[in-house]
């Protein structure tokens, strides 16, 4: 798991196409500018220029081509951890900046998926639900670890598609958990450390 201090680096993620071509890498292993255009309708030039963008920063990296005028990419990390240091005003705007566009790009997935009738085979998988409940500081923290563990349970089969078993299909898992401000009367100071998905988020 890549660990992202670097406000620089969480503002480069920070936006939507970038997001979209990190997912794109997690689920085809590596591909060109050219193939990401083809599967995201966007041109191979602006593609390109954002997965240079990404790469600068340290989220890609060349593969191995498959020919030799190809200039694919792949993923450093499927995951990311992002860190905040609540002493730097400018790392708290970049991971605020970086929530937002995850939040914005997970929302869109789920309503997406809404109103998708899935075949008979699929019916019952997709959940939806939440739940509120009193935690200390440690508590809710030990439960993020447990439900990223979780979330990780198959992360491998992202990385390497010839570990994706028949009949499998890419399925979003989108996990939050924070305070509820407005029912707490007196919230606590603010942690030291935030950690996020992968994206993954994606996306990965």
């Amino acid at each position: 798991m890549a660990e992202i201090r670097d406000p620089l680096a969480m503002r480069a993620m920070a936006h939507p196409l970038r997001i979209r071509l990190l997912e794109t890498l997690a689920a085809e292993g590596s591909a060109t500018a050219t193939r990401c255009a083809q599967l995201l309708g966007e041109s191979p030039s602006n593609c390109s220029f954002h997965l240079r963008l990404l790469a600068k920063y340290g989220f890609l990296e060349p593969a191995a081509p498959r020919s030799g005028r190809e200039r694919p990419w792949q993923l450093t990390s499927v995951t990311q951890s992002v860190r905040t240091d609540y002493d730097d005003p400018d790392s708290v705007a970049a991971v605020r900046a970086l929530d937002e566009t995850l939040l914005n790009w997970e929302l869109g997935r789920i309503r997406a998926a809404l109103g998708y009738t899935p075949e008979q085979l699929w019916r019952g998988s997709r959940l939806l639900g939440g739940a509120s409940m009193w935690l200390t500081a440690d508590e809710a923290r030990a439960l993020g670890e447990d439900l990223t563990a979780l979330s990780q349970r198959h992360l491998e089969r992202a990385a390497n598609p010839a570990l994706r078993p028949a009949g499998s299909r890419p399925v979003r898992l989108f996990i939050a958990l924070s305070p509820i401000l407005d029912l707490d009367p007196s919230p606590p100071a603010a942690s030291a450390d935030r950690s996020g998905l992968d994206t993954a988020e994606e996306p990965s």
